[in-house]
């Protein structure tokens, strides 16, 4: 059985910010499990043009983004809550996803996506949790049954590591199960197309 192959992207402009922190955990989960992972973290993502604009075209971090987004078994997409929702730079990078629109496998069909919101307060981890979970049915992806919603108010991340043993678990889990998902479907492709019997 091959290891699936796990794409992270989120992160803030700023290197090492809670979101940034809490999708490391949660690839660190997956690849612990057996995953390999790719990270796109804040700052390379911060670096992404606008999609749909001349630099967009000609960016070679964005066709590397794509890229391997094409090759992905699975994703986890992380963001900070902002005003209630998503980043601007978290949807800049997804939607750089519609390069795909055309490939045999469109957008996310069939993959299993994890999902972390991260807010200063509990209020914008909810709507933004739900804005990328909307996001992901959009794309034909599967959001795993766990989306992490994380208080970081706190300041419960400490040199990468998250001091809340139940926010920490939450992450593991989310990257577990999207190894998980991935390894059923690389093992077994159609059941992602057809459904358990």
């Amino acid at each position: 059985m091959s290891e699936p192959f796990i794409v992270g992207i989120g992160g803030t402009a700023a290197a090492g910010s809670s979101t940034e922190n809490a999708l490391k955990i949660a690839l660190a989960s997956a690849e612990k499990a057996g995953a390999k992972v790719k990270l796109f973290d804040g700052p390379f993502i911060a670096s992404l043009p606008h999609y749909m604009t001349d630099d967009s075209k000609a960016s070679a971090a964005g066709a590397e983004l794509v890229e391997a987004i094409r090759k992905a078994d699975g994703v986890i997409i992380a963001s900070p809550g902002y005003h209630g929702s998503i980043s601007g730079l978290v949807k800049n990078a997804v939607d750089y996803l519609e390069e795909t629109s055309k490939d045999a496998r469109v957008y996310l069909d069939g993959i299993p996506v994890g999902l972390i919101a991260t807010a200063y307060g509990w209020q914008a981890t909810g709507s933004t949790l739900a804005t990328l979970r909307s996001i992901v049915h959009a794309l034909r992806g599967w959001p795993t049954p766990l989306g992490a919603a994380i208080n970081s108010s706190g300041g419960i991340f400490k040199n990468g590591e998250c001091t809340d043993p139940g926010a920490n678990m939450q992450l593991e889990l989310v990257g577990k199960q999207v190894h998980d998902f991935a390894s059923l479907r690389t093992t077994n492709p159609d059941i992602m197309e057809t459904g358990p019997a």
